[in-house]
Formats: structure tokens, C-alpha cells, sequence
């Protein structure tokens, strides 16, 4: 059987916190309208950015600042940017709304087909906009974003609401974690109004294990960590078809080149890891407006870590133990200040984790950096397995 169609389930805002009170009493309004009343609100946007919405046109001649906006995809660059880099804005001060999709049936809207600030984005109609919804969904039904192809674009596509909208249309409320959504359901009081955490969507891990002070066991998305250094498992041929390599392979074409080059020349090896530094940050590509960024992580890398010689084959824990002694021996030199590591050999490597975790941990125990370790998303791991006294009882 194919894949069911995919399908627009929802519409989402971006906002602080701090504005939801007045959102639930007022609607979300446009820029234009919040400025005309003077209501006073917590901005979560750079200004720069913002401002640079004044000065585009819809079809009918009318300012993106006469429009809220709204977006298919709330995991998206712009909500990366607000999480990490709209100081004083912290993760918690972040609340994304679920919106109904009645809004659609509204006359009036506009649609586009990816950033409406971006020139290479279509806006259209309500009409045109509803017949191209289906191809809409699928840009924005992905689990990370590009540079290649504009899928960066493509992703942040929106429907543009004049005015405003009312409270009614209002489903639900997103934040990162339980605490946050505990502190909002203090503040409002709508008994039907779900505060739903969901920490994936905020780009945080779903769930940290803190076995020391530096390590910890992890899940969520390895590749939105923000740690200096992320690890990919890869074999020595020169392919990267599954997995965590093929991530890698299509969010960072870059890690393809030179893995490849790497393999040709046969210098990645059972036992020897390679640390790629890359010439610009992950946060320059996975951030909108990357030309604005202040503190962004400038170093970033990758160590690309062989658990098997061929892809055929299955993962060889004696190579990947080598493979862990000589980053013990070598991640000062190589210049490893934070470390994303996957569960080496597990899964598609059919390692077992009760066998792989403690090895792991006997080894990454010993760096004197952060280091967290993501766990198999295939299975879910008995927790006697991810105990301490499990991991740690070898070292």
C-alpha cells in the first residue's frame, strides 16, 4: 500500500508567553492593528526581521504588516531562531497556538507557498492557495530543513489572516516542557483549552538521563543538540544509506563530500574516528535571517565514527571500542568542547544496547566536556538498562 495522502492538520503562532492572556481575550492581531490600538505586548521577533514585512505586498497591494501570520509547520527555522537567539528570550518564554483550520474558509486570506518575506515565495489567493495545499504539505511534512532545493523556504510557508482573528479559533496551546505548562495553566483559566508540552517541537530532547555531572543519555533529535561536536555513524565504503548517515547525508551535503573522499582514500578506519570542522555553523543553516545571528554556536563539526567496515555487515563492538579509546586520547587535540554521540552499533547495527550502553559510558565517562548520548529510537530500552548502576558499574 502507498503512503496516505499528507494533509495541513493545523495552523500555528509564534508568541511569548507572556502575550497569551491577552490573545485569548482579544484574538491574534496583525502588526498593523496591534500598533493602531497601542496595545501594549512582549516581542519575541528581531525587529530587523519583523520590519522587513512593512514594505511586501499581498496581490492586492496591502502590507504583510496588515496580516497575522500563521504557519503549516511550527518547527521551523523562524521558531529555531526565537528559541535560540531573541535574547532575553529563553525556551520557556515560547508558546506556539494551535489554530483551527476553519480559518481557511475565510475569503479574504492569502496563502504562500514558503517564508512570505522571501521573494522566491508565491502568494496567492485563497482559492489558488487551497489547490496547492496538498503540495504545501508536503515541504512542510519533514523532520529537518536545507539550504538545497529551499526546502529552509519552503517549510516556513503560512497563511496571512487580515486584521485579525477571534479567540474561538483557538485549539490548543504548545510549550516545551511540563513546567512551563503547569506556570500557564496557573495563569488562565479556560477549562477547555489544552497546554500541551511537547519539547520536539521546541527543538529540546523528549526526554535527558543525567548519569554524571558531563553525561547524559538522551532522546529527542541529535542534529538540533547545539552541541559543538555531533557524531555519525558510518561504515568505510562510502555509503551513507540509513540512519542516522543518511540524515546527515541530506541536511549536510557537505559531511557527504568529505566522508566520501575520506573512504576513497581510505583514511577513515575501524578505530579512528575523523573530526570534520566545518567552515560555517550549524546554526547559520538551520536558523532564519543567518546574516542577523548573534552568538551563534562558530565552531561546529562532525566526527565521523566507523562501527563496521562494510554496510553489509553488522556492527563490530571490538572496533567501535577503539574507535572510543582514541577519542579518549584525542578529543582535547581535536579541539571537542561538547559531544552528540548515537547508541554506536545499536539498531540498523544490530548491536544490543545492554551491551553497547556500558562500553560507552566507561569511555565518554572519561572527557571532561558535555557529552550527551542518544539513545535507539527503534526500541524502547527496559530501564534497568539505563540505570546507573548498569552504565557505570564497569568503569
Amino acid at each position: 500500500m502507498g503512503r496516505a495522502p499528507i494533509k495541513v492538520k493545523e495552523l500555528y503562532y509564534i508568541t511569548h508567553i507572556n502575550n497569551v492572556p491577552s490573545i485569548l481575550r482579544r484574538g491574534i492581531l496583525s502588526h498593523e492593528t496591534i500598533e493602531r490600538e497601542g496595545i501594549t505586548f512582549t516581542p519575541i521577533y528581531n525587529e530587523e526581521i519583523v520590519s522587513k514585512r512593512k514594505s511586501i505586498t499581498v496581490p492586492d497591494g496591502r502590507s504583510l504588516w496588515s496580516f497575522a501570520n500563521f504557519y503549516f509547520q511550527p518547527r521551523n527555522p523562524m521558531l529555531y531562531r526565537v528559541v535560540f537567539f531573541s535574547p532575553p528570550t529563553k525556551v520557556n518564554d515560547v508558546a506556539v497556538i494551535g489554530i483551527s483550520m476553519s480559518v481557511l474558509n475565510r475569503p479574504d486570506i492569502f496563502i504562500t507557498d514558503g517564508n512570505a518575506a522571501s521573494q522566491l515565495s508565491a502568494i496567492m489567493s485563497a482559492q489558488e492557495g487551497k489547490k496547492a495545499l496538498s503540495q504545501i504539505a508536503k515541504e512542510i511534512d519533514k523532520e529537518y530543513w536545507t539550504d538545497e532545493g529551499g526546502s529552509k523556504r519552503k517549510i516556513m510557508a503560512e497563511c496571512l489572516v487580515p486584521g485579525q482573528i477571534s479567540p474561538m479559533h483557538i485549539r490548543e496551546i504548545f510549550v516545551a516542557n511540563h513546567e512551563t505548562a503547569d506556570k500557564l495553566k496557573m495563569e488562565i483559566s479556560i477549562p477547555d483549552l489544552e497546554i500541551i508540552p511537547e519539547p520536539n517541537m521546541f527543538f529540546q530532547p523528549t526526554a535527558k538521563i543525567d548519569l554524571t555531572s558531563q553525561l547524559s543519555l538522551v532522546e529527542g533529535d541529535m542534529f538540533f543538540s547545539r552541541m559543538q561536536t555531533v557524531t555519525v555513524s558510518v561504515n568505510c565504503v562510502g555509503v551513507m544509506g540509513k540512519g542516522v548517515a543518511s540524515r546527515a547525508k541530506y541536511q549536510f551535503p557537505d559531511v557527504y563530500v568529505v566522508y566520501q573522499d575520506l573512504c576513497r582514500k581510505r583514511k577513515l578506519q575501524m578505530g579512528k574516528p575523523y573530526v570534520y570542522k566545518r567552515e560555517s555553523s550549524f546554526d547559520y543553516q538551520l536558523a532564519d535571517e543567518p546574516s542577523t545571528l548573534v552568538n551563534a554556536n562558530s565552531e561546529t563539526q562532525f566526527l565521523l565514527f566507523a562501527t563496521k567496515d562494510h554496510w553489509r555487515y553488522p556492527a563490530d563492538i571490538g572496533g567501535i571500542e577503539k574507535g572510543l579509546q582514541w577519542l579518549v586520547a584525542n578529543y582535547e587535540n581535536e579541539g571537542i568542547t561538547s559531544l552528540a554521540i548515537p547508541a554506536l552499533g545499536c539498531g540498523l547495527g544490530r548491536l544490543e544496547w545492554s551491551d553497547v550502553g556500558p562500553l560507552m559510558c566507561k569511555y565518554l565517562s572519561k572527557l571532561n566536556i558535555p557529552v550527551w548520548i542518544y539513545l535507539p529510537a527503534e526500541k524502547k530500552i527496559p530501564a534497568k538498562f539505563l540505570s546507573k548502576e548498569y552504565l557505570l558499574a564497569r568503569m
